[in-house]
């Protein structure tokens, strides 16, 4: 794997280097020596899986409060996602800044977003696809989100918006009182 760290410190996109024969490839997309010496020690607990029919749909902007904040590793297995993580660490200095990567699988990219970002995505094609490593088990009321056309945040999502759940699209606009977490 190739580690790359982003301008937001502590999330990396990672491309995987498929080794290749007559019968196809095998790429490994986890090795916690290879995380460790990219200075990631993390222990993932749960690992889900989303599926998203629409293309153009946006899934966010979400996060996890302390103390169940969440490191995760994202993945695209089918399709394609434009993949964005905003740093709302309080006192980072890339603080509201935010970096987005594209993920399929012909690219074999993934993205590492540390616990203090909120996380959301776009579908670029319909039924795309992730696998999800998380390092916190979710915890009901411990959630957060971010509207994903938070002007002060100014993502410049790919796509026109086709479908967006009632849920994130009710996440507030970031006002002077939001501190970050």
């Amino acid at each position: 794997m190739i580690f790359r760290e982003t301008i937001l410190p502590g999330c990396f996109i990672i491309e995987l280097e498929p080794k290749s024969d007559d019968r196809g490839w095998f790429a490994r997309t986890y090795c916690r020596d290879e995380f460790q010496r990219a200075g990631i020690d993390v222990n993932w607990l749960q690992i889900n899986h989303s599926h998203t029919s629409k293309k153009g749909t946006i899934r966010g902007m979400h996060y996890q409060l302390p103390p169940h904040a969440e490191a995760k590793l994202i993945r695209c297995v089918h399709g394609a996602v434009y993949d964005v993580a905003v740093d709302i660490r309080n006192g980072s200095p890339t603080f509201l800044q935010w970096v987005a990567v594209e993920l399929s699988p012909e690219n074999g990219r993934m993205i590492y977003i540390p616990p203090g970002m909120a996380h959301g995505f776009q579908s670029l094609t319909d039924n795309a696809a992730l696998i999800y490593h998380h390092s916190a088990m979710f915890q009901p009321g411990y959630e957060g989100g971010l509207h994903s056309a938070d002007p002060r945040l100014g993502i410049s999502w790919p796509l026109p918006l086709t479908v967006i759940s009632d849920r994130d699209q009710s996440h507030p606009f970031i006002n002077q009182n939001f501190k970050g977490i």
